[in-house]
């Protein structure tokens, strides 16, 4: 018989908290973690907002100038190879291993996997190739690769922490981490793994978000309150954001061996391609119809059974139209009315981060009894027209729940969560 994958421990490192009680009193209040920047001290560029990660500073490449809060511990030697998302990385799993109450030496005995996204970090690889380049290739920083290209959290946390089990990394865009989630659900349900580590982490510099501008992707509304608004009418793109999330998967047998809290379960995933765009969403959510209705075959859930579904939904005109569309066409369709709402409103877009995130905010969700409200929606898109949207947290416990996310190609991945049985 599968083996049941549960969650055993989160780790947070957002815009809106460093730690599980602050995201928790943040997502129930629906606080959104924004603040006005000038990126690249220009203060002509139209965007001028981004979800915040407070408390850590990056002000050059140097290690050495870096700082974090007091609450954690970041080794020196360890930080050499990072990069800033590397210590949202660390700081987040600390937080998640000290939840499901493990420490480093039960990592280690080849039964403990790590699945890792991000996009690696545009900051360190320029100031590493712009090193190059001025030298003509007679000078380079020894830990460049490691601590810039996409592998650098997987490089990193497997060395630091011993993993001596399945290590990979994931880049799909805005589905990495969401991709790391359902693989290391499989490592488990295979009996391949008994215990899976999955970290999603992106660093928030000016190169990371701005690069996104040239796609007319980001919103130019300059008031923190308004400008992420998923599913409104008028929303005009994301606000960028970063930081790190880890979830502790465990097979559900030896976490309750072990007399671990069982968060939430996972009992299902699935993804499907749009074959359709490059950068765009499918017109008519073709791709992200498909995964969620494999992702409730997989589950062995009808429709009418999930009471709230976490819309990868970030603010973009396209994007939101071609989401609710699969989401009317799976639910609404069908007679089922899931409350529905995207807490990007909340924290912005996390890129290769959101899935995972998301996923951790699902589990609160069932773990603590809420349902996060659809922050700054004002006038829903007509579109939305017979999806349920609830403007305020709700104290409602819901059972089963739906994750989505979407990326750059059309890489679309969903999960379903339950509360524990």
């Amino acid at each position: 018989m599968p083996s049941l994958p549960v969650i055993t421990g989160l780790g947070f490192v957002t815009s809106i908290g460093h730690d599980r009680t602050t995201v928790l009193r943040h997502l129930r209040e629906l606080r959104h973690g924004f603040e006005s920047v000038e990126f690249f001290g220009n203060p002509n560029l139209a965007v001028k907002i981004a979800g915040t990660v407070k408390g850590f500073f990056f002000p050059t490449t140097n290690w050495r100038d870096w700082r974090w809060p007091e609450q954690f511990s970041v080794d020196r030697e360890l930080i050499r190879g990072l990069a800033p998302h590397g210590v949202y990385a660390i700081c987040a799993m600390q937080q998640a291993l000290a939840e499901a109450g493990l420490d480093r030496n039960q990592l280690r005995d080849g039964s403990t996997g790590l699945f890792c996204a991000s996009a690696g970090s545009p900051f360190m690889l320029g100031s590493f190739l712009d090193q190059m380049n001025q030298t003509r290739g007679e000078r380079g920083n020894p830990m460049g690769i490691v601590t810039s290209i996409a592998g650098t959290l997987n490089f990193n946390l497997a060395a630091h922490y011993g993993i001596t089990g399945a290590v990979c990394g994931f880049v799909s865009a805005c589905s990495s981490s969401s991709h790391a989630l359902g693989y290391a659900m499989d490592e488990i349900r295979l009996g391949r793994q008994q215990r899976m580590l999955v970290v999603g982490a992106e660093d928030i510099t000016d190169v990371s978000v701005l690069s996104f501008s040239s796609l007319r992707a980001l919103s130019n509304n300059p008031d923190p309150a308004t400008a992420s608004r998923p599913f409104d009418r008028r929303r005009d793109g994301f606000v960028g954001t970063g930081g790190a999330v880890a979830l502790i998967l465990e097979d559900a047998a030896l976490a309750r061996s072990r007399g671990a809290r069982i968060q939430a379960e996972l009992i299902g995933w699935g993804q499907a391609g749009d074959g359709h765009s490059v950068a765009a969403s499918h017109p008519q959510g073709a791709g992200l119809r498909e995964a969620m209705r494999r992702t409730l075959a997989d589950a062995r859930v009808s429709a009418g059974d999930i009471a709230y579904v976490n819309a990868h939904a970030t603010s973009t005109p396209a994007g939101d139209r071609s989401e609710a569309l699969a989401l009317k066409a799976i639910f609404t369709d069908q007679g089922a009315h899931p409350r529905i709402s995207s807490t990007k409103a909340l924290t912005g877009h996390g890129l290769s981060l959101a899935g995972a995130m998301e996923a951790a905010f699902c589990t609160l969700a069932i773990s603590e009894g809420f349902i996060p409200g659809a922050a700054h929606l004002e006038e829903p898109d007509p579109i939305c027209a017979g999806l349920d949207l609830p403007r305020t947290s709700l104290d409602e416990a819901p059972r089963l729940v739906l994750n989505n996310s979407s990326g750059f190609g059309g890489s679309n991945v969903c999960h379903v969560l339950r509360r524990p049985t």
